[in-house]
């Protein structure tokens, strides 16, 4: 088998040779880093001891990667520098020291494709650049994909005979895929009067027009006030990204958004701004419910296809009259209820947090790119990864579920890659293994962080080589499969505490979706009740019963540290136990009701910090995130409004401003 060095070296002769620069400001460790990399036959453009050298290297010739070393000469950092990066689209690896959780959620931010501690060993440096370069690949065919996916989409709109609020909603389910919102503003840069319609999302394939009469009775307020709102609200002219502090503050000068914001729940929007024929300017706004949804990534995308966009507008917006109407809806279609949520059988809610599931299922979904299912046992793990392999190109051909918790570790080899006849003992047929029979389509390996070290280093050589040998064979087999794993450890903690391979982690890592708690979407349980309520009713023969009130609020008070599978078992015991027609009350299990009763008596005496945080969010919410001005939370409060900004920003209050 072949050092991670050799096939870095037969890669690169095959195709041409990386350039790599390295910031790194003490120069043995850089001179170290620069001969490690020359005899694995990468090319080392330049060693910058600051982020200004680092950026003049950039601009004559640009790397395929950068290191970075997190503390550097000058007044600015690694995790500066890795910020310009992102925006220029350039890769990089983090060499640091200093390996804190501190600094570690710093790096985090900047999405690096490696963060390697000092002192490193060549296998360290070698391993994290391949496993780079493979991210890097994926995520630059991923965003081509998306944006090719995504013109293609709305060229075809701008093709159909459909009118205008149809041809919207059109448009906001495709983009929805790419740019999650709960609510999308579109209309022209007008500063005589608001006109901008709004599409809501009501669940995950229904949505509504809201026009300026409709966001008149939501927000209570008549449409001359909107207009004279909108009029005085600040436009802006270049696409830009509000979360948080931002977003309070951009309140003060676009106060139309503050309502929109405040009636709908929003804590972060993207601006998108375009300029149409030679003087009308047209914007887009994707408002969300959670915060920090957006990116750069997003901007790019939207940048990339501002030309089709355009094309857009103009059919849709410059070819006949704007005529305000009621508002709109479309709902799912009634003769074909099953397709609602084609592809994701089996999975229930239409609560903000499965939605973005949703979301990013569709958006990996058409790829390769392998995926990472995080979160709590029994939040439905499996049931992602199948609407994954359903929705891809793969789902006529098998997907194979594996346990990794459950694989004896004297069979692993065998059940996995298979054998051949006489290989060992017992060994009396020759056996096919999981990963053979998953050939051109997926596997899914559930509980990935329950594998055996020794098995997870033949597993990262399956994912490298995309090959296997069976237990006893002469020749390696090519094979073709889509790799899901899923675990509810914290894979992190386990690289750290050595229990996990690093490389193989980050080979992983390349899509993660985190499953919510359903105590984190508590929206889905009535929903998901009566799933269960009809599916063991009928399984049972008998009538489905009524869920009383009573019952259901029960059930919703809970905080099911058990998650779906735990909801479950408790209907199917409740029905099990119910006679006559209602649900009076819920039996929970001995243990349910110790969890109970611990979360109704626990109790805490608040510090003063906490008190002081409890009450400035309580003015907040009653000023509506107002900070300065008449009638703004400073002026109640009697403090100077920058310092309200301060403790605001100190008692990490803003994240609960809805």
């Amino acid at each position: 088998m072949s050092t991670v060095s050799e096939r870095s070296s037969q890669s690169d002769d095959n195709d041409f040779q990386k350039q790599i620069l390295i910031v790194e400001d003490q120069f043995i460790e850089a001179h170290d880093l620069q001969l490690i990399l020359e005899k694995a036959n990468y090319k080392v453009i330049g060693i910058a001891r600051s982020v200004d050298q680092a950026l003049e290297v950039i601009q004559t010739q640009k790397p395929d990667l950068v290191f970075v070393d997190i503390m550097l000469k000058g007044s600015q950092t690694g995790i500066d520098l890795a910020h310009i990066l992102k925006e220029k689209n350039i890769g990089f690896i983090f060499v640091s020291a200093n390996s804190s959780k501190r600094i570690l959620d710093q790096a985090k931010t900047t999405h690096p494709y490696g963060f390697i501690v000092k002192p490193f060993r060549e296998q360290d440096i070698l391993t994290t650049l391949e496993i780079a370069f493979y991210r890097q690949k994926y995520s630059l065919e991923s965003q081509l994909m998306q944006q090719l996916d995504l013109k293609n989409e709305v060229t075809e709109l701008i093709n159909s005979n459909l009118k205008l609020e149809d041809a919207l909603l059109s448009f906001a389910k495709i983009i929805q895929t790419f740019i999650s919102f709960d609510y999308l503003e579109a209309g022209f840069v007008n500063a005589e009067q608001y006109s901008n319609l709004g599409i809501i999302r009501k669940n995950i394939n229904q949505y509504q027009i809201i026009n300026v009469e409709k966001l008149s009775q939501i927000a209570e307020i008549s449409i001359r006030e909107l207009n004279e709102t909108y009029i005085k609200s600040q436009i802006d002219i270049k696409p830009i990204i509000y979360s948080e502090e931002s977003l309070i503050n951009n309140f003060q000068a676009a106060p139309i958004k503050g309502i929109i914001s405040h009636n709908f729940g929003i804590k972060s929007y993207l601006v998108f701004p375009l300029s149409i024929a030679v003087s009308q300017r047209f914007c887009f706004t994707f408002y969300s419910r959670n915060f920090n949804v957006y990116s750069d990534e997003n901007l790019k995308l939207l940048s990339n296809l501002e030309n089709t966009f355009s094309q857009f507008i103009s059919r849709f917006y410059l070819t006949e009259p704007i005529i305000r109407t009621e508002p709109k809806e479309i709902p799912a279609k009634k003769e074909k209820p099953e397709n609602i949520k084609s592809g994701f059988e089996g999975i229930i809610g239409n609560s903000s947090q499965m939605v973005t599931v949703f979301n990013y299922i569709k958006k990996v979904a058409p790829s390769d790119t392998s995926v990472l299912i995080l979160g709590e046992n029994g939040t439905g793990k499996e049931k992602i990864a199948k609407s994954i392999h359903d929705l891809s190109p793969r789902k006529d051909k098998p997907l194979i579920i594996i346990n990794c918790g459950a694989i004896p570790e004297n069979l692993a080899e065998s059940l996995l890659f298979g054998h051949e006849k006489g290989a060992f003992t017992g060994a009396t047929e020759k056996r096919i293994g999981k990963f053979e029979l998953a050939n051109g389509g997926t596997i899914f390996l559930d509980e990935i962080g329950e594998m055996p070290l020794e098995l997870q280093v033949k597993l990262l050589r399956v994912l490298q080589e995309r090959e296997i040998e069976r237990v006893g064979g002469l020749m390696p087999i090519k094979i073709d499969v889509r790799i899901i794993a899923a675990t509810n450890k914290n894979l992190e903690e386990e690289v750290a505490a050595g229990r996990f391979r690093m490389d193989l982690y980050y080979r992983l890592h390349v899509f993660p979706i985190m499953v919510p708690s359903l105590k984190k979407r508590k929206e889905d349980i009535p929903e998901l009740t009566d799933h269960f309520i009809n599916i063991y009713s009928e399984r049972m023969n008998r009538k489905a019963p009524v869920l009383s009130e009573n019952a259901l609020q029960q059930i919703m008070n809970y905080d099911w540290p058990g998650n779906i599978r735990e909801l479950e078992h408790l209907i199917q015991r409740t029905i099990l136990l119910t006679e006559g027609n209602t649900i009076k009350n819920i039996e929970f299990s001995p243990s349910s009701k110790i969890h109970a009763q611990q979360n109704t008596d626990s109790f805490s005496i608040k510090t003063i910090m906490e008190n002081e945080r409890d009450y400035i969010l309580y003015i907040l919410k009653k000023c509506n995130g107002k900070i300065s001005g008449a009638g703004g939370a400073a002026e109640i409060l009697d403090i100077h409004p920058s310092t309200l900004n301060s403790k605001i920003k100190k008692l990490e209050i803003k994240r609960e401003i809805s």
